[in-house]
């Protein structure tokens, strides 16, 4: 999710779009991939790497898709009249936030829901989603690929190795 959603916000003109990963391997295999602006949250905390990128003015729009204490500290890196949209709940169903941090920022946070959404938004979403695709402008990141039968290894690989990208399982 965070992959696909840096490079729809680069594709449709997003000043920065910051990337974020655990590790100073991903990080570096991201910038590899055209990612320039990633946060390595093994090296600093988010709110730094922000800062450092947005030269201090914080981020107007927030996707999170991990959730629990990455979901507080998003908060509190929006910028003035900034949204976080949250979408997941990887790492908790649940945080602490400081509610100083929406009131002074006037900031706001929703949350999203693909299926929540009217038919013809998705249709809409789509069909924008595929013409990036077809032009190259948006990549999917394929970590490594197995078979059917292999199965138990892909999501042995998936846990243990926690690549950058998908992992897919052909049939």
């Amino acid at each position: 999710m965070g992959n696909a959603t840096t490079q729809l916000a680069r594709a449709l003109g997003a000043k920065h779009a910051i990337s974020t990963t655990t590790s100073h391997a991903k990080a570096e295999e991201a910038k590899k991939r055209g990612f320039s602006e990633v946060i390595d949250l093994s090296e600093e905390g988010l709110a730094e790497g922000v800062r450092r990128l947005t030269d201090g003015y914080g981020a107007d729009i927030v996707v999170d898709g991990v959730g629990g204490q990455i979901l507080s500290e998003a908060l509190g890196i929006l910028a003035p009249d900034g949204s976080l949209t949250t979408l997941g709940y990887a790492a908790s169903r649940e945080t602490t936030i400081d509610v100083t941090n929406l009131i002074w920022k006037g900031a706001s946070i929703k949350s999203f829901l693909l299926f929540s959404q009217p038919l013809s938004a998705r249709s809409d979403a789509w069909k924008s989603i595929t013409e990036l695709l077809s032009s190259g402008r948006i990549v999917p990141i394929i970590s490594k690929t197995f078979p059917l039968d292999d199965a138990a290894n892909a999501i042995r690989y998936l846990i243990e190795g926690r690549p950058l990208g998908r992992v897919i399982v052909t049939i």
